[in-house]
């Protein structure tokens, strides 16, 4: 049986009640870590609680909000002392024409997807320990120019900018940082943000998997088997790279010659 990479580490995961957040949990608690999670509505974040069992807390937080960051980071301190793994998950996105985006659109997306990742890794300042590994979540729509996701590709790329720069800001207590950028990995968000009904999800995943070279779209699972890499030791020396699981969708050519 092999050894936990991550056992006995405490973690956090922003937006880890569902989506690639609640897989990552999930894998990280099955290789030995203990896992906070948070997110916005108490009764999804008890169900995901109830699914993840006893090596998981969950805290209703806004990822957006100091006030409610600050308070998690205390919450943490309190009852482990401190903090060795951070995802930086919580993030949202909707898909709209360019003439339609509407300034409150821009702020929301802006205001969970950017601001909430520095007052997320801000916030936990106090309670990372030296050596602790931060992931930042970004994703492939930051390189593709897709029609419709103008601001949410934009704050992804921005996210990947921030990683370089915390880099080199906490070299001194040897915290590494990183971000993970995922493929098309169907999550709730599909309903939830774009609106589509199951047969959209499916008609969607049906076309794009042709143009993935793994021949099929990802699972949050497999997000948080990358996840566990950079939370790992097996990661100490990578630091301000972006991970891109894609199955090779942006990377590699899926057509015929």
């Amino acid at each position: 049986m092999n050894t936990p990479v991550v056992e006995g580490r405490i973690a956090l995961v922003t937006g880890g009640s569902k989506g690639i957040g609640f897989g990552s949990a999930q894998r990280l608690i099955e290789e030995g870590a203990f896992v906070y999670i948070t997110g916005r509505g108490k009764e999804a974040l008890d169900t995901a609680v109830a699914r993840l069992g006893s090596s998981a807390i969950g805290i209703e937080a806004d990822a957006s909000s100091k006030t409610d960051m600050t308070a998690v980071a205390e919450q943490i301190r309190q009852r482990h002392g401190k903090l060795g793994i951070l995802f930086a998950n919580a993030g949202l996105g909707h898909a709209t024409p360019f003439p339609d985006l509407a300034e409150a659109q821009i702020d929301k997306e802006i205001g969970v997807n950017f601001k909430g990742v520095i007052l997320t890794v801000q916030s936990m300042l106090g309670v990372l320990s030296h050596g602790a590994s931060v992931i930042l979540n970004a994703s492939i729509t930051a390189d593709m120019g897709l029609p419709g996701f103008g601001v949410y590709a934009a704050t992804k790329a921005a996210v990947r900018s921030l990683a370089r720069s915390w880099t080199t800001d906490l070299k001194d207590r040897d915290i590494r940082v990183n971000t993970i950028s995922p493929g098309v990995v169907p999550t709730e968000g599909y309903s939830d943000e774009q609106g589509m009904s199951p047969a959209d999800v499916d008609a969607y995943v049906e076309r794009v998997s042709k143009e993935i070279p793994a021949g099929r779209v990802g699972t949050s699972r497999e997000m948080g088997d990358a996840l566990v890499f950079l939370a790992s030791d097996a990661s100490k020396y990578v630091r301000g790279i972006d991970l891109v699981v894609d199955g090779g969708m942006t990377r590699v050519y899926a057509g015929k010659a």
